[in-house]
Formats: structure tokens, C-alpha cells, sequence
């Protein structure tokens, strides 16, 4: 039996200018992106009118439980203007007592005054978009912060967490960048748990081929850690992490405890969200659906479900549910990791398909659990750490492998 959602992501997609990394759906509008009567100012009032319009359009559902805004950089929105949203989502499904309500934020983009405003609306979680503390690597990726702006912002939202007016907060890095060794990364980690932050989410590098990175990387210019490099700067995050009381709970995410992010877990595992906003993913019911990366198709085909209502994956009776290897794919990224009968029983496997199916499974799976990789506990399997979430890929590689062989 599929649960109703109870968490929504609202995709924010305007920025000062794209990072150079950077393969996101968004919309650079320049160093004047909020002066008054400016280009920028036009484009935020009718991409809000149209993510307005589609939460307007979703059916009813539970009351949320997580809200997500992401970008993008939503922390060029003004405070009325998310407030609105968040009273749009209010009136649609109601909050949950306690709710988690997060954003993201970027170091050049607000004051300690602003915070204090995003708070005031019913903000009660930030994510800090840091990326380095290095000036000369922040310049090198397109980002607009220097490493002093980070400290500074750091500083401002450390300061609320411990006055008692925000939930938690979480600081994003970037591993694997250009010109990185480890002696420079250790220095990265040092200056993050310095900066009190109580979450950290580490994502690797990746090169998608549309982006600065991309044609810089085809050219051979972009320098980057090679593989080996690579593991061991993963495995001295996960330990350095680990001695500072930090428990990896998932991939690229660490926290101390108290600090996990619910909207992340949500994901992770297997439950449905509302998604909205160009080129937002939603999954309410199990099927994913993105939307339109481009503000022109988003707008047509939010006119469409004015009129229409045609994308079935937003309604339970039209929908259909999460296919057994996508759950299989997200539960594996937690630290806890799934139980695969339990799972296959759930999307209506039979006692005797499983008793066939997952055996073969583990054989696709056998060299991994065989060296410890993968560990297999009272029908449960979850990735080691660090050596089985550091070849994550290939341990899902093998599973769809698997998963093509049986369909």
C-alpha cells in the first residue's frame, strides 16, 4: 500500500550566475537580479506566478511533514515572496506539527539581517551552499563568494542555531575539485567542522558534459584527482568525520547527532513528495516525473495541466508505483540499507518468485559480499563504510544487471 506524501520540494531556479560545474534547470540573471524594475525582477514575478499556479493544481493530499526549497538560489527570493509560497502550501495540505521546513542558501546572497526575516516566515533549517573555503578554488569553479563571505555567513547561522531560533543547518563541499590533494582537502574538512556546522553533505565532483567543466574536461584541461586519489580522499573524510563524532547515515551525507536531514531520509527511503517548479522531480505516488527544464516548456505545460490535468504520475488512481530497483538503488545509500524480500513482497513479488530471484541476486552480488563490500544481515543488505559506499556504482551496476535478466 502506497503512503501519501507528506513532503514537497519547490524548485527555485534563479542565480546570479551559473557555477562551472553547474548542469542544474535554472535562470542566471546577473549581478542585478533584485534591482528595482530590472529584467531579473520580471522573471522571478512570473516564474512565482506560475510555481504558484501548480501547487494550486495538485490534488489534495496529507498535511507535509518536510519542505524543501532548493535552487537554483532561493535566498534571492525576499521574504514576502516565500512566505507566500509557504502559505500557498499551507492552505493546499496544511503542515504537520513540528514540520521541517528548509532552505537553501548562498553566501552571496543575504545578510545577517535576512536571516533573521527567512526564520521569521518559518524557516527552521538552512543549507549553507559553501562548496570550498579556498579563494583561489571558489574562483576556479564560477562560484561568486569569497572564502571570508562563507566564514561570515557560518558564523551568522551558527549563531541562531545557538540562541535557539533555527532547528539546524547543514554546509555543502564539493570533493574531487580541480587541483585538489589531500593535504588541501584535509585543510577543507578542518575549516567545516570549525565552522560548528552540526551537517555536512560531501558530494564528489561530476563532470556532466554541457557545462564549463565538461568541455574543459574534453579538452584535457580541467586537472582533477585521478581514482586512486579520489578513494583515499573519500576515506579520510569518512574517518576524519567519524573522530569528530560525525556518523555517516548516508552517502554524501554526515551528521552529528540530532542533525539528520528528515526531507533526505524521505527520499532515501522510498517514500512519495510533491515536487514543483521547472524541472522539479516529484513522486507522489511512486512514479518520478520531471518537469520542463526550460521556463517557456514549463509554462506551456503548466497552462496544459490548467486545463488538462494529463500527467498521470500526480494522481493515485493513474499512477503507478516505484519499480523495485529504484527502491533498491535509494534504500542502498543509507546507512541502514534495505531488506530486498521485504521490499519485493511489498511490490507483490511472491513467496516463490523471491525464493528464485534474489538468490540470483546474490550471485550477481557475490564478489562484493564475498570481500565485504556489501554485508548481508537477517535478509537485510547494506553498503560497508567506507569501502562498499565508495563503489557504490558498481555494486548497483551489477544489481541492474540483475534486474534486466529477470524482466
Amino acid at each position: 500500500m502506497v503512503k501519501p506524501p507528506r513532503s514537497a520540494y519547490l524548485h527555485i531556479p534563479f542565480c546570479h550566475k551559473r557555477c562551472f560545474y553547474c548542469d542544474f534547470s535554472i535562470i542566471p540573471l546577473g549581478d542585478s537580479a533584485r534591482a528595482p524594475g530590472s529584467p531579473g525582477i520580471t522573471s522571478i514575478n512570473a516564474y512565482l506566478d506560475l510555481l504558484h499556479k501548480e501547487i494550486l493544481l495538485a490534488p489534495k493530499g496529507p498535511p507535509l511533514s518536510t519542505i524543501y526549497f532548493g535552487g537554483g538560489t532561493p535566498s534571492l527570493l525576499n521574504q514576502n515572496e516565500l512566505r507566500d509560497l509557504l502559505e500557498n502550501l499551507q492552505r493546499k495540505f496544511g503542515f504537520q506539527e513540528g514540520a521541517e521546513i528548509t532552505m537553501e542558501v548562498d553566501p552571496a546572497t543575504f545578510s545577517e539581517s535576512d536571516l533573521k526575516e527567512f526564520l521569521k516566515i518559518g524557516i527552521n533549517r538552512l543549507s549553507l551552499g559553501g562548496q570550498s573555503f579556498d579563494d583561489n578554488t571558489l574562483v576556479s569553479i564560477g562560484r561568486k563568494h569569497n572564502s571570508s563571505e562563507l566564514i561570515e555567513a557560518c558564523n551568522w547561522v551558527n549563531q541562531l542555531l545557538k540562541k535557539g531560533l533555527l532547528r539546524s543547518w547543514s554546509l555543502d563541499l564539493i570533493q574531487n575539485l580541480p587541483g585538489l590533494d589531500l593535504c588541501k582537502w584535509l585543510k577543507e574538512l578542518d575549516q567545516a567542522v570549525q565552522s560548528q556546522a552540526p551537517h555536512l553533505s560531501i558530494y564528489d565532483l561530476t563532470i556532466e558534459s554541457n557545462t564549463v567543466f565538461g568541455r574543459r574536461n574534453q579538452k584535457g584541461e580541467l586537472n582533477i584527482p585521478n581514482e586512486s586519489l579520489a578513494l583515499e580522499i573519500d576515506l579520510e573524510t569518512n574517518q576524519f568525520l567519524k573522530r569528530r563524532g560525525f556518523s555517516r547515515y548516508e552517502i554524501s551525507s554526515y551528521s552529528l547527532p540530532g542533525h539528520t536531514s528528515r526531507h533526505n531520509r524521505m527520499y532515501w527511503s522510498g517514500s512519495g513528495w510533491w515536487g514543483f517548479g521547472m524541472g522539479a522531480t516529484s513522486a507522489p505516488w511512486g512514479e518520478r516525473f520531471s518537469r520542463p527544464r526550460t521556463i517557456a516548456a514549463y509554462k506551456k505545460w503548466v497552462e496544459e495541466q490548467e486545463i488538462k490535468k494529463t500527467e498521470p504520475t500526480l494522481f493515485i488512481n493513474r499512477s503507478s508505483s516505484m519499480p523495485l530497483d529504484e527502491l533498491l538503488m535509494v534504500g542502498l545509500r543509507r546507512r541502514e540499507g534495505v531488506h530486498v524480500e521485504e521490499i519485493a513482497i511489498n511490490s507483490g513479488w511472491s513467496k516463490e518468485k523471491c525464493n528464485k530471484d534474489l538468490k540470483l541476486l546474490d550471485k550477481y552480488w557475490s564478489v562484493f559480499l564475498k570481500k565485504g563490500h556489501l554485508i548481508k544481515n537477517n535478509g537485510r543488505y547494506f553498503l560497508s563504510n567506507p569501502k562498499g559506499m565508495q563503489i557504490s556504482n558498481q555494486i548497483l551496476i551489477q544489481m541492474f544487471s540483475w534486474w534486466d535478466s529477470i524482466n
